[in-house]
């Protein structure tokens, strides 16, 4: 075979059988995915056969929206039909601009509740992955996981708003690896990346699901603690440093031990008008009080 054989073959097109399903989404319940609002790329799956959608804390979706009412519309599922109804509220409910009272969604129908738009998807749309992972990657840190700040400073508003709506009770924890740097110049930032990853899933294994974590900066992590009191947030940092202290995170050959230092707010001692940033700035003076006494230990 002469060259311009060879090049003739390269230039062949493959041929190669394609495998639909292997793009196709899993057979799962349909979806609402948020496309504009302050959720954006949130995804709800409709995974019980009713679901309320309002601001209220009993909806089942919840969203942050003046503009929509406590309990705006109802989804109603039955396999992958879905059925939307208005409850009467206050602004309307609409589906591809149109006002509605009662109607079954289509794949790929918009669904405008007061600001927010959400987006219909049935559970074999291929497009669901793809809200899944956008979601994934808008809303995490790669390193470690946790939610990066600018998800975390978004949900932080929004849980600021409900604590000081419904007066209830708000804890912050600013968690910062107590001589981070000595772990970088000892083993390397390879090992320090290491460190972040596996403080972040001891936490992340051990809040419960309606706490939201994340990666504040650095080596400085953020908790969020709604509707728990100063008492119930002390236990959990307490056992969040317990549980970072006796850990033996390994890395090759070698083992590295460190610890944590926990600074913690609580909306309790701020009054009922307080703005967001008088609860960081507590957790942050707080945290500082924690480092200038010695260490892993919590400071309230």
């Amino acid at each position: 075979m002469d060259v311009r054989d060879i090049v003739a073959e390269r230039k062949t097109t493959l041929v190669t059988p394609i495998r639909l399903g292997k793009l196709d989404a899993d057979d799962g319940p349909p979806c609402l995915v948020v496309i504009y609002g302050p959720l954006l790329a949130r995804r709800f799956m409709l995974d019980h056969a009713e679901q309320t959608i309002g601001r209220s804390d009993d909806s089942e979706i919840r969203i942050d929206d003046d503009a929509a009412s406590r309990s705006h519309a109802r989804v109603v599922v039955s396999g992958r039909r879905a059925t939307l109804v208005d409850l009467d509220s206050t602004n309307g409910t609409f589906v591809n601009e149109t006002p509605v009272r009662e109607i079954e969604l289509r794949d790929g129908d918009l669904v405008q509740i007061g600001d927010t738009i959400f987006k219909f998807l049935s559970g074999g749309n291929v497009e669901t992955k793809y809200h899944q992972e956008m979601y994934r990657m808008t809303t995490v840190d790669g390193l470690t996981q946790a939610y990066n700040r600018r998800y975390f400073m978004e949900t932080f508003e929004r849980e600021v708003q409900r604590a000081r709506r419904y007066r209830r009770e708000l804890c912050l924890v600013m968690i910062d690896i107590d001589h981070f740097k000595i772990v970088n110049d000892t083993w390397g930032h390879l090992a320090g990346d290491h460190v972040l990853r596996e403080t972040a899933r001891i936490i992340a294994d051990s809040i419960r699901q309606e706490d939201v974590f994340g990666r504040y900066g650095g080596e400085e992590f953020a908790l969020l603690l709604p509707e728990v009191g100063l008492a119930g947030a002390l236990q959990v940092c307490e056992r969040l440093r317990q549980k970072i202290a006796a850990a033996t995170m390994k890395f090759g050959r070698d083992e590295i031990r460190i610890t944590a230092s926990f600074g913690l707010a609580s909306t309790y001692s701020l009054g009922d008008a307080f703005a967001a940033v008088e609860l960081i700035d507590r957790a942050d003076e707080k945290l500082y009080d924690a480092k200038r006494q010695g260490r892993d230990r919590v400071a309230t």
